[in-house]
């Protein structure tokens, strides 16, 4: 039996008022970096909290550049992003201890993409249970802390 993953609390992205900018390159272009939940910034890509998380922890990574489609990276952008990518899970199993991982990216309003146009990659911390009876039966979320406190607690381990 499938088993949905519940995150009510996404229907303020959902039935928000939409930027007419891409949210990334104006976080990116900005520096405050905890204001933006910005871990990481590499050379090419970087590493930023998801503002609605299905999950705590749930994390993006991007390139610094506006592309929409991963056959316009560049070799190093493919890399960093590989990279950043490691860099994230092994920051996620130092703080947050999760049992396992949902990685994706969703090209296209079709495949799901809130943001079609600017190629990003969700790393997802899941724990046994994450789908639960709060979650099923309440239409409720509970999230152990707040956003701010796991990006203290992340940045730690992108500071090493």
């Amino acid at each position: 039996m499938k088993r949905p993953l519940w995150a009510p609390w996404r229907i303020d992205y959902i039935r928000g008022e939409k930027e007419n900018e891409c949210f990334l390159c104006r976080m990116l272009s900005e520096t405050t970096d905890r204001e933006n939940l910005i871990l990481f910034r590499g050379a090419t890509c970087s590493v930023v909290m998801n503002r609605f998380p299905y999950t705590s922890g749930h994390l993006m990574v991007c390139p610094n550049r506006h592309i929409a489609e991963f056959a316009d990276l560049t070799e190093e952008e493919d890399l960093e992003m590989s990279k950043l990518t490691r860099m994230a899970i092994a920051a996620l199993r130092s703080t947050l201890q999760p049992e396992g991982f949902n990685i994706g990216t969703n090209l296209g309003s079709a495949a799901g993409a809130g943001l079609k146009d600017h190629l990003h990659r969700h790393i997802v911390p899941r724990w046994v249970g994450d789908t639960n009876f709060m979650a099923v039966t309440g239409d409720t979320h509970v999230v152990p802390e707040a956003l701010v406190s796991t990006y203290d607690l992340l940045l730690e381990q992108f500071k090493g």
